[in-house]
């Protein structure tokens, strides 16, 4: 039993993030900011202008 959880325990990196390490996003910093909502509402509205582009050219 000792020599099992042993394994176990040598299995876990120390040095990786874990999933449960990650925090929250932080809006005051500019980088999580421009990655987090600016960049998501760019592609978007690019996607939509294409869409709308390509259907224009189909007619």
């Amino acid at each position: 039993m000792q020599s099992t959880l042993y394994l176990l325990v040598l299995q876990k990196s120390s040095y990786t993030q874990n999933p449960g390490d990650s925090g929250t996003v932080d809006l005051t910093k500019p980088f999580d900011l421009i990655v987090f909502i600016i960049l998501p509402i760019i592609i978007i509205a690019l996607y939509f202008i294409w869409k709308r582009k390509k259907k224009r050219d189909r007619d």
